[in-house]
This record gives C-alpha cells, sequence and structure tokens, in this order.
C-alpha cells in the first residue's frame, strides 16, 4: 500500500493545554462517518513537517484520521521557554490532544490511539499506561530509559560537570531568568546532545524539510531528560494492544533497552524489528514502518469497541 497525498482535507487545527495554545494538522478519514483517530507528536526537539505527514498520510489510506500536533515550545505551538522539553508535560499534552480529537465530528472518541516515535515513542507508553481512552498503541524506537542512555551518553569523568552545568543553569533562571541552550547536533566542542554520525545526517536533513525545527534545547530539557524512564510504566499499558518497532542497530535509544521493555510488557503486543539504525525508520524504513502501523491501528481500533 503506497501513501497518497491527503494535503486537499488536510486542515490546521488548534487546541487548549491548559492555557497554551497547541497547533498542528487533522486529517479526515476518507468515510465521512465518525471513525477510528491516531493521535501523534515527533520525538526529541522535532516538529510535524519532519516526516510526521507522511505518516499521516498513511494512515488515512488505511481508514484512520489523524490529528498531528507540535509539542509546546515548539513548532507551531505556543509556550515557553521556547525549545524546552519537560517530558511530563508533554505527556499531559498528549492526553489533551486525545480529548480534543474526541470533539471531533470525525471522530469517534470511543476509538482512539496513540503514535509516537523516539522521545515520543516513550510518552506513548506513558500515555497508554495511564489514560483508558486509548484503545491502541504504537511506539517506534521509543525511548525507554533515561537513566540508562544518559550513563552511556556521558563518559564517568564528565558527570561531575554535567551536574555543575544543570545546577548554574537553575541558579541563573533564579537569579536572572536567562535561559541555557545547548545545540541538539554539532560537533564535540559544541557539546550537542546527540554526537552520533547518523544523528547529524538525519538532523541536517531535517533542516532543510522543516524550517522551524532549531538546532538546540534548554540546557533543563537534558536535566529532566536523565531521569525519565518511559519504560517503568510498560507493565500497565495492558490489556491495550501495543506495537513496539524498533531498530536493531538503535544506538540512541538502546535496542537492547527497547527489548527489554518489550519483554516486561503484558499481551496483547507485537514486535516488529527493522534492519538500521534510529533514525532509519522515516525514511529508508519508512514502507516496513508506516505499513505495519497503519495495519495495526487499522485492525486493532476497528475491532478495540466492547
Amino acid at each position: 500500500m503506497s501513501a497518497v497525498s491527503n494535503s486537499s482535507t488536510r486542515r490546521d487545527i488548534e487546541f487548549d493545554a491548559d492555557g497554551t495554545t497547541l497547533r498542528g494538522w487533522f486529517y479526515p478519514a476518507p468515510d465521512s462517518a465518525p471513525t477510528a483517530a491516531v493521535v501523534m507528536a515527533h520525538g526529541f526537539s522535532l516538529v510535524k513537517e519532519a516526516y510526521l505527514d507522511r505518516y499521516a498520510e498513511r494512515f488515512v489510506a488505511a481508514g484512520l484520521a489523524v490529528l498531528v500536533y507540535d509539542h509546546r515550545n515548539f513548532g507551531a505551538s505556543d509556550g515557553s521557554p521556547r525549545q524546552e522539553i519537560d517530558p511530563w508535560r508533554q505527556i499531559e499534552d498528549y492526553r489533551h490532544a486525545i480529548t480534543y480529537a474526541g470533539t471531533l465530528p470525525e471522530v469517534d472518541p470511543d476509538l482512539i490511539g496513540v503514535w509516537g516515535t523516539s522521545y515520543s515513542g516513550g510518552h506513548a507508553i506513558v500515555v497508554a499506561a495511564g489514560d483508558l481512552r486509548v484503545k491502541a498503541v504504537v511506539c517506534q524506537t521509543p525511548a525507554v530509559s533515561g537513566v540508562q542512555t544518559g550513563w552511556r551518553r556521558t563518559p564517568m569523568a564528565q558527570l561531575a560537570a554535567a551536574g555543575e552545568q544543570f545546577a548554574a543553569e537553575r541558579i541563573a533562571r533564579m537569579q536572572t531568568g536567562e535561559v541555557a541552550t545547548r545545540p541538539v547536533i554539532g560537533g564535540a566542542a559544541d557539546g550537542p546532545v546527540y554526537a552520533s554520525d547518523d544523528a547529524f545526517d538525519y538532523f541536517t536533513a531535517v533542516a532543510e524539510i522543516a524550517p522551524s525545527w532549531r538546532n538546540e534545547v534548554t540546557v533543563r530539557t537534558g536535566e529532566w531528560s536523565r531521569v525519565y524512564n518511559a519504560g517503568d510504566h510498560i507493565e500497565r499499558v495492558s490489556p491495550r494492544p501495543l506495537l513496539m518497532i524498533v531498530a536493531d542497530d538503535d544506538t540512541t535509544s538502546g535496542t537492547d533497552l527497547q527489548l527489554s521493555a518489550f519483554n516486561r510488557a503484558l499481551e496483547p503486543k507485537w514486535l516488529q524489528i527493522i534492519p538500521g539504525g534510529h533514525y532509519g525508520p522515516y525514511v529508508e524504513q519508512f514502507e516496513a514502518t508506516s505499513s505495519a502501523a497503519a495495519e495495526f491501528f487499522a485492525t486493532h481500533l476497528h475491532t478495540s469497541r466492547r
């Protein structure tokens, strides 16, 4: 099944999230009757233009409605400080997006699934574990253990310096309101979040198709990410069906960490392993990842009504 363009029916949307306006796109399903819908948002620092339209179009071709939005503080959405990622705030905003989707006349509020990728793949797990409105969940190359990935990315000799940076940034915020940032990608001297070649290539390509993406996040973003363990919630996703898509050479979120989390999940669950690294699903493995997710949602959302 190939992706189809749905730009003629896609419309811009906005909704309130505890006083902050979040913005995105809504894709109605081909069927005019209220139908199942997928709520989706992007991963760490990313915006909806970075390939999420391709996934949405694939889901629409499978008969689903789709709501895509930018996280607060990013892209078209409001919020400040800009470029700051609070994972728990983003999780609550997923829930606001579910609420908004359920009010749309094209959506059956009893048939809503969530899709997340990378950092938001972890969010999808947490949202599904706690929100009974979610009927199916797809997490793609999910970030499941901030503690473990933080240890792997930061040599032990640098931990003290990282802690001092976090503390100094908090003092500066308290005293001056100044918000410090660091680059998402860059040379080692720049202290980027991601120093790998595949991350550099991926985000560089994103900058060409998503002009609102900015190569920076707040320093506090890193402090929060180091203790965010979405995988701790995975046992509670059941009995909602779960599909986890894992790359076999994921050095960003950790293939082993994802598989360990999947093993802890209860049934019903499905695993798809794709070749390549963390950023492969969006381009090289798009056909495999989008088709698997579309088929999963079409099957399990349409049969989830009790």
